[in-house]
């Protein structure tokens, strides 16, 4: 299978004089239907680096390929076509009085016919559950709402890969989890291939792989379970651990043992059930 995202050595600086890039050498690929997680402490790149996929800025060294096609000056629309964007504040990105207004917007600046725009408006809706809300003002909303009708805009344009660039940072515990919860749904249903920017270890703990950044650089790649087992190397790179990580740890300090391998939630309360409550 071809990879859909293809970095190849890309290397950008915010000035030109700059002596440290925002980020350096990077290469990686991902695949259609992935879920990519990339994640970092602040100021690692994971930003910068989403950006140059759709060529909000454009690398100093390197190449960037998504869809076959190397991204350049010329083709740099169409790319844009096929990878949408969710930023972290969703009020930055509402225009529309409306939200079902607001979703055909980026859908009227590519000239869809309105037969086609009322239909795609009305299935993105209903993709992250807010058809009921589709005639209210998205200043109304909850950060969870609000997000889930970016995601709606997003997704009617009918990209090939979503980006969420920190899209639930600024969420809270339920916003976050309606999110994701959307996102995996639409995943399912149409194929997509999602990377997610994040700082948030549990959202990643839904990736298929995660890529690890630091100072500008990818440090570690892997699954999952991969990358959360590594533990206190991972609080040295400035990152947080899973909660199933963090009662792993307490546990073991109270002299239990525990499995060295990765435990989803699931997986952990599962192992407590079995191996430790029924004994």
């Amino acid at each position: 299978m071809e990879p859909i995202v293809k970095l190849e050595n890309i290397t950008f600086m915010y000035q030109p004089e700059d002596s440290h890039p925002a980020i350096k050498q990077v290469s990686l690929q991902v695949y259609p239907g992935e879920w990519i997680a990339i994640i970092g402490h602040n100021g690692s790149g994971k930003s910068t680096l989403a950006k140059t996929i759709n060529g909000l800025l454009l690398p100093a060294e390197g190449k960037v390929s998504v869809a076959g096609q190397y991204l350049s000056e010329e083709n740099i629309w169409t790319i844009r076509k096929a990878v949408g964007m969710v930023f972290q504040n969703p009020d930055n990105q509402f225009v529309g009085a409306t939200v079902e207004d607001d979703v055909a917007f980026g859908m009227e600046n590519q000239g869809i016919p309105r037969e086609e725009m009322v239909k795609r408006v009305k299935d993105a809706l209903e993709q992250v559950r807010m058809s009921e809300f589709a005639t209210r003002e998205p200043a109304r909303l909850s950060g969870g709402q609000k997000q889930r009708v970016a995601i709606a805009g997003v997704v009617a344009l009918r990209p090939d890969i979503i980006i969420l660039d920190e899209a639930t940072s600024m969420l809270d515990p339920e916003g976050r989890y309606e999110v994701i919860e959307a996102i995996k749904k639409i995943k399912e249903e149409s194929q997509l291939t999602v990377i997610s920017i994040t700082h948030d270890i549990d959202e990643a703990a839904n990736a298929n792989r995660i890529f690890v950044m630091k100072q500008g650089q990818l440090v570690k790649e892997g699954t999952p379970e991969d990358i959360f087992s590594e533990g206190p190397k991972l609080i040295e790179l400035g990152l947080d651990l899973p909660f199933p990580e963090k009662l792993k740890q307490v546990l073991k300090d109270q002299g239990l043992a525990v499995p060295d391998y990765y435990l989803s939630e699931e997986g952990m309360v599962d192992w407590l059930w079995t191996s430790v409550l029924n004994k």
